[in-house]
């Protein structure tokens, strides 16, 4: 299998499949290492295919018909804080595209989350307090962003109220 013939199959494994894939997992599909998996995920993504990392592993994110997306801005800190966040949003059926800080010397920061149901939060949690990672928003004093993917305005408006009325929103 050429190195071209390679990226093809992974673009169709990777549109084929229902969720992510781990990079080590397509390296031994592929019989190959996880650094060539690297390699070829960045010259797909230069060839403008749009395959995100996640967590969870690679994937090529579909958008839901009649979805809407929308951000809020929330401030929280501990790792408490964060599952309860994200576990109302996902309560409201939403699905948790990225967080975004704005750190004053890089600009934008964003990380992928791609959370949308019980079992990714928990893996999610699971992650960051197994390795003692430190949340992005720890770079801006708790403020982040979250692109999420909500039903309609209706449910937006709901979610926003409930999160506000733990004191996670900030408002405008």
């Amino acid at each position: 299998m050429t190195s071209t013939e390679r990226r093809n199959a992974i673009i169709n494994k990777l549109k084929n499949n229902l969720g992510p894939i781990k990079g080590t997992d397509l390296a031994k599909f592929f019989n190959i290492s996880r650094q060539v998996i690297v390699q070829d995920i960045a010259l797909l993504r230069a060839q403008g295919e749009d395959v995100i990392a996640t967590p969870q592993g690679y994937m090529i994110p579909v958008k839901k018909d009649n979805r809407i997306t929308k951000r809020i801005v929330c401030k929280h800190e501990g790792y408490n804080a964060i599952e309860e966040e994200l576990q109302i949003m996902i309560d409201y059926g939403a699905t948790i595209i990225d967080v975004i800080v704005e750190h004053p010397l890089y600009g934008e920061i964003t990380s992928v989350l791609n959370i949308n149901h019980k079992r990714d939060l928990e893996n999610f949690i699971n992650t960051i307090t197994k390795k003692k990672a430190e949340p992005l928003a720890t770079l801006t004093d708790g403020i982040h962003i979250h692109t999420i993917e909500v039903a309609n305005e209706e449910i937006f408006q709901e979610l926003k109220k409930a999160l506000n009325k733990k004191g996670y929103l900030i408002n405008d």
